[in-house]
Formats: C-alpha cells, structure tokens, sequence
C-alpha cells in the first residue's frame, strides 16, 4: 500500500487530505442527521399539547428551542403566536432557512470533494506520465515491463481521486435527500402546531355597548317602512 502512495508522487498527499476530510465529514454529518437528533419522536403531539393546556410559559418554549431543529422552528412559532397566522408563517420560513443552512453543514465542502477527486486524481496522473517521457527520453525505452509498470504506477492517482470521489458523491446526495424529507415533515409538524394554535385561541368577546352600537347601525341601514295609503 505505502509503495503504491509512493508511485503515486507529491499528488497523492492532497487527494489523501481529501480522503480524510471526506471520511470526518461524512461521519460527523451521519451523527448530526439522525432522526431522532432532528425529529425527535412525539415532540410535535407534545407541543400541541402544551398549546391546548395552555402551557406555553417562557421556560417551556426556551427548552423545546435548544432541543432540537423542529423543536427550535415550533419554538419560533409559538414566539409569535398571538400575532396574525401570516406573520407566523413568514417567522416559520426565516427560522426554516436558517435550520436547514445548520442541517447542510460541510455539505458543500463534501460536494467539492466529490468534484475535485477526480481532477487531482488525473493531474497526478499526468504529472507521473510527463516524468515517465522525459526519463525515456534522457535514457530511452529500456526495457518494456518497467515501462508498463511505470504507466501502472502513474495511474494510481487517477484510481485514488475515483476511490474518494465516488462515496463523497453518494453520501453528498444521500444527505441533501435526507434533509429534503426533514424539511417536509417538519413543515406538516409547524401547519399542525398552527391549527391547534388558532383551535385554542379563545374567539374575541364583544362588550354590551359595542353589541348596542352594532345593533344600532344595523337599524339604521334597514329602509324605513312605507307610509299607510290614504283612503
């Protein structure tokens, strides 16, 4: 193996970086996106269950905020959940974005790693070739085993930026499908958070006298009765 890192040439210690940074991103990113580390099970029901009891006391919401992503998007909306039900959904929407910028943390670097692999992998390559036709060059052909063994050798680059390129690709896609599904389940949890909000929001009670007014202009927008014919 090490003789193969050594055919390789200076090319091979950046694509083995990538190797190592790939593998710590993917690691960290498979820990961090677990279900049950974004999506709690039964938080949403819990939640509602707090709006319906009417136990939505500042301690409550600090906590459910530090618990985890959902609970920091149904923690924005009950911030606001005595405004109207559209300046809760435009706080849902910023708090959302910002949650899934968290959620698709090193995934760009691990697209990167994807799309670099593969062209310092071949840069390598090309590298080795190049002092491959300059030594026949210099000393000409040889013998022609050593030649194919050189070439051999030249190409493992190309091999290891592939090796690396291919999983980092895979997992890049598997991540963002991931957090997709999360952000969709998470908007179900935040409507569901909302219709139990507006079921107990208690209905507006009328005073007396703003009843009397009311009747009163609505007698007065009726049309008068028409006057009795005279005989």
């Amino acid at each position: 193996m090490w003789e193969l890192v050594k055919a390789g040439g200076w090319p091979m210690l950046p694509l083995l970086l990538l190797g190592v940074a790939a593998l710590a991103i993917i690691l960290e990113r498979l820990w961090s996106l677990r279900r049950a580390e974004v999506m709690p099970p039964k938080l949403g029901e819990e939640v509602r269950n707090w709006a319906a009891r009417g136990q939505l006391d500042p301690a409550h919401i600090e906590s459910l905020r530090r618990n985890s992503p959902l609970g920091a998007l149904l923690a924005a909306a009950l911030d606001v959940r005595h405004k109207p039900r559209e300046v809760v959904r435009e706080r849902l929407e910023d708090t959302g974005r910002h949650l899934v910028f968290r959620m698709e943390k090193f995934l760009s670097a691990l697209g990167t790693i994807a799309s670099a692999g593969p062209l310092l992998g071949l840069l390598g390559t090309v590298v080795g070739m190049i002092q491959m036709f300059l030594g026949i060059l210099d000393h000409g052909l040889g013998d022609v085993n050593q030649l194919a063994g050189g070439i051999g050798k030249a190409l493992v680059c190309t091999a290891t930026g592939m090796i690396i390129a291919v999983p980092a690709l895979i997992f890049h896609r598997f991540f963002r499908s991931r957090i997709a599904g999360y952000v969709i389940e998470m908007e179900q949890e935040a409507t569901a958070l909302l219709d139990a909000l507006d079921t107990a929001r208690p209905a507006p009670q009328v005073s007396p006298a703003a009843a009397a007014q009311a009747a009163a202009r609505v007698a007065g927008a009726r049309p008068a009765p028409p006057a009795p014919a005279r005989g």
